[in-house]
């Protein structure tokens, strides 16, 4: 499983583990980490030309000691500082002594700084709310963009984990123009400019191709909007594992994990002890959503499905193996989970009524809409919620800009105030449980996936797992990472419709449980 952690807790594991250690080891750790990285990048590294954005604290010093190793290899390297005065004094002697140089944000040849700007050794971090002085108006001449332009690697050690807001105007400026450049973009830690701990980006921020983290992942490369800044991300080992708390603030469940909490039928099964899931979906206007929303669930791991509802036509013309009701969710027979919302149009009675049972409940789409929140609070059984932002967002009041630009802070106060599991769709897929602990963050998907119908194929997936007896945070996190696999097969790299991502699961799940 991977695990990120926020920025106090990775703080205080890199203080108690800087006291074991060595002044600095934590430091070079980093650095001899971050400079096979960039080499890795380059290829060769002798005759390259590298350039080292370098802002106060040790975030800097990481690079400038990258930088030193890289320059030691015949690299030609030249750092970037963006507050003199504040350079990591001792990485910026030990570049100078692998035959590296300095400059400012004019182009012009820096000071060596006195012992007052020595940072307090450790690993690439800055205080909280720090970043780059504005040292005053723009060069008439961009010495430094036409560095920037001519390099083969930008390594980024601007602002470090505790940065808060956009980046200041010349940092801006310089990034934007690696952006602009034909040079590899390597982050030392996190992307400058981005919001560690909530993924967030308030302003100017790195993009960088590589993201290279030290002893652990931060929660902003893992969810959108950040993690797109960051590129691929190459994670570290400085030694914080030893230190860290076992409950980490997000986690991705791999392969491995998601095999542990598939149900498997043994011999004594049988169609109700596997679980039966009940679809309440569709409605004369959007049939095919409860067709879709059956499909997923039979690819679910439930021993039977029941529907209810007024496209029964339709769903039996397509799976003749459903089980069919005309008589409301609450006479349909038994169940251990409900499906109720896709496709529903205004159908609040159906709603209600599945609300009033005791059993799991899985809500989406037009359920959303239609469920009433102290309803859904009142409930002693689990109940996840499904929505995109959009969706988010209506219940929250607030804008859909604001749900995609703030997910973790957006899902979580949506669970908190349904006091039910949440999983909110989109570029990145978050679980929040309704009970508290890490938030799960989906590692598959596509692009591609953002067709119609592919989130009533998720419901119907998730609902079966509901019934088969996973928690509503497992059946939530199973279904989403079978789904983003399944439409990443189905998809193959060209467009695919709801129905294929449906038929895609079973290959998902025999890739899953053969790793």
């Amino acid at each position: 499983m991977r695990t990120a952690y926020n920025v106090e807790t990775v703080r205080a594991a890199e203080r108690e583990l800087m006291a074991r250690l060595p002044e600095g080891a934590l430091m070079q750790r980093a650095a001899a980490g971050l400079a096979a990285a960039c080499a890795d990048l380059l290829g060769r590294v002798y005759g390259r030309r590298v350039v080292l954005l370098v802002g106060s604290g040790d975030n800097g010093g990481d690079a400038l000691y990258a930088g030193a190793r890289l320059a030691r290899r015949g690299a030609g390297v030249t750092a970037v500082l963006l507050s003199p005065d504040r350079a990591h004094s001792a990485g910026l002697a030990a570049l100078r002594r692998a035959g590296g140089r300095a400059v400012g944000i004019d182009g012009q040849a820096t000071a060596t700084p006195g012992p007052a700007a020595q940072a307090t050794p450790g690993p690439a971090q800055a205080t909280a709310g720090s970043a780059p002085a504005t040292p005053g108006p723009a060069p008439d001449t961009p010495a430094v963009e036409r560095l920037i332009a001519q390099a083969d690697l930008v390594l980024d050690g601007i602002v470090g984990i505790g940065g808060k807001g956009g980046l200041r105007p010349d940092a801006a400026r310089l990034a934007e123009v690696a952006d602009r450049s034909r040079a590899v973009v390597v982050a030392v830690d996190l992307p400058s400019g981005v919001d560690a701990d909530t993924g967030e980006v308030r302003g100017a921020a790195v993009r960088a191709d590589l993201t290279v983290t030290f002893g652990t992942h931060k929660p902003g490369l893992l969810v959108d909007p950040a993690r797109e800044y960051a590129g691929s991300v190459r994670l570290v080992d400085i030694g914080l594992s030893a230190v860290l708390p076992a409950e980490a603030e997000l986690e991705a469940l791999q392969h491995a994990d998601v095999r542990r909490l598939l149900p498997v039928p043994t011999g004594e099964s049988d169609k109700y002890r596997r679980g039966v899931v009940g679809i309440a979906a569709g409605s004369a206007r959007y049939p095919g959503a409860a067709v879709l929303a059956v499909h997923g669930a039979l690819r679910g791991g439930a021993g039977a499905v029941r529907y209810v509802g007024p496209a029964a036509d339709a769903v039996i013309a397509r799976f003749p193996e459903t089980l069919v009701s005309d008589r409301g969710p609450k006479h349909a027979g038994r169940v251990q989970a409900w499906v109720v919302g896709p496709g529903a149009g205004d159908d609040a009675s159906a709603v209600g009524e599945v609300l009033a049972s005791q059993v799991p409940v899985l809500i989406d789409a037009d359920g959303l809409r239609l469920a009433d929140r102290d309803a859904v609070r009142a409930r002693t059984a689990p109940t996840l919620m499904t929505p995109h932002a959009g969706e988010a967002a209506a219940l929250l009041g607030v804008a859909r800009e604001e749900v995609e630009g703030a997910r973790l802070a957006s899902a979580r106060e949506l669970a908190a105030r349904y006091d039910a599991t949440v999983l909110l769709k989109g570029s990145t897929t978050l679980v929040v449980d309704a009970g508290g602990g890490a938030v799960r963050v989906n590692p598959t998907g596509t692009a591609w996936l953002a067709t119609a119908g592919s989130g009533d194929v998720l419901s119907g997936l998730a609902g079966s797992l509901l019934a088969s007896g996973l928690s509503a945070a497992d059946a939530g996190s199973v279904g989403a990472y079978l789904h983003g696999l399944a439409g990443r097969f189905a998809a193959d790299g060209a467009p695919v419709g709801a129905h294929d991502v449906a038929e895609a699961v079973p290959a998902a799940w025999r890739d899953v449980t053969d790793a």
